[in-house]
């Protein structure tokens, strides 16, 4: 089965053909444009800015993953695409491209939940790779754990009660003067802090994001808060007025730091989740996932509980085209279809506000 799957849900326009099937997993194209230039302008997505640079972009990423790998578009099964969560400008985008495209095609449109297809990157990591198992979404917008019985349920178990990680690692990124986005810049930055300056990210001695008692929940505002006093106490100690302006040693031992707490408070919850789970395979995924240090932290804890750990490769942790296909492919297996009236949702508690009311434009076959 052949999927053209689009996904618009924040600053990158993706598009990708994939192949599924009874033993098939295959990315054809996955062609993605980044809008990374232009927000890095205002250290941050800017919806509005999005949403424009989508509509201009759309076309363009449909062709080239088309021709990439010469699929024609009459060869096209079904068409998939990104309708929630997200910036909603940025997935009225994508879902009103869909429409048409699947209209003018008459072939079924899948609409698909934008975490379902951060998990559904995994797929293309092993042929064996089936539900049931343990979702952990580390993304700049979701910090959750989902227990999946199948493809296309999700039951969470755990979430952030506040911030997510990837939205504090690019916080405190940019407060320090790091290139944008935050996220990727703490990471190479965290690796010089462990290398050099190991003893003094210990003696900054960062909270936990994970919440203690029985629950699988996590908290990141009071990390980032107490990352941003120790920036601004270092400043005015210093006499200097941009965090850029601090010295390696410090910076480089806060990203270590800041890091670890976040590598460590994910990964605690992780190992409770697959405690309470008894999950046997683990999936790891969203654009916080091509962490290093994380990478690192969750495959250890996944192999001391002798489960197995499906994570994709950092091209496919971030926002991409291939997720949103799979995903799809498991969705049109369960019967689900959308028609002209899909709308999109820029939180999963509208969207299933929606659903209910049956405003979605989804139905089952």
């Amino acid at each position: 089965m052949i999927i053209l799957a689009i996904e618009s849900s924040c600053d990158e326009t993706a598009c990708a053909v994939v192949e599924m099937g009874e033993g098939v997993r295959r990315i054809l194209s996955n062609a993605v444009y980044s809008q990374i230039a232009t927000h890095a302008l205002y250290g941050g997505v800017v919806p509005e800015i999005a949403s424009r640079a989508h509509i201009e972009a759309v076309s363009k990423v449909v062709a080239e993953a088309l021709s990439s790998c010469g699929v024609g578009v009459r060869d096209i099964d079904a068409v998939g695409v990104t309708y929630a969560p997200g910036l909603i400008g940025s997935l009225l985008v994508g879902v009103s491209f869909a429409k048409s495209l699947a209209l003018s095609l008459d072939v079924p449109l899948i609409p698909v939940d934008h975490i379902k297809g951060h998990a559904a990157a995994a797929y293309f990591t092993s042929d064996t790779l089936e539900a049931p198992f343990l979702a952990l979404i580390v993304s700049g917008g979701h910090t959750s754990l989902y227990d999946v019985p199948s493809p296309t349920v999700f039951n969470e178990i755990g979430s952030t009660r506040d911030d997510a990680a990837g939205e504090a690692f690019d916080k405190i990124g940019r407060i320090m003067g790091l290139p944008y986005p935050g996220g990727a810049a703490m990471d190479r930055l965290a690796a010089v802090g462990f290398e050099k300056y190991c003893d003094e990210a210990h003696d900054m001695k960062f909270p936990s994001p994970a919440l203690s008692g029985d629950t699988l929940d996590f908290s990141f505002s009071g990390l980032k808060t107490y990352a941003l006093n120790l920036i601004n106490s270092e400043k005015q100690r210093l006499g200097v007025q941009s965090g850029a302006d601090l010295p390696e040693e410090f910076r480089a031992a806060l990203a270590a730091g800041f890091t670890k707490a976040v590598a460590d408070g994910v990964s605690s919850k992780l190992s409770s989740a697959v405690e309470r789970t008894g999950a046997r395979h683990v999936v790891v995924a969203g654009g916080v996932a091509a962490n290093s240090h994380l990478r690192r932290a969750v495959e250890k804890v996944v192999k001391e509980h002798g489960a197995k750990l499906y994570i994709p490769p950092v091209s496919l942790c971030g926002d991409n085209g291939a997720m949103i296909g799979a995903a799809a492919y498991y969705e049109y297996l369960s019967g689900v279809r959308a028609n002209s009236y899909l709308n999109a949702f820029a939180s999963d508690e509208v969207e299933r506000s929606a659903r209910l009311k049956g405003a979605d434009g989804i139905y089952k076959v």
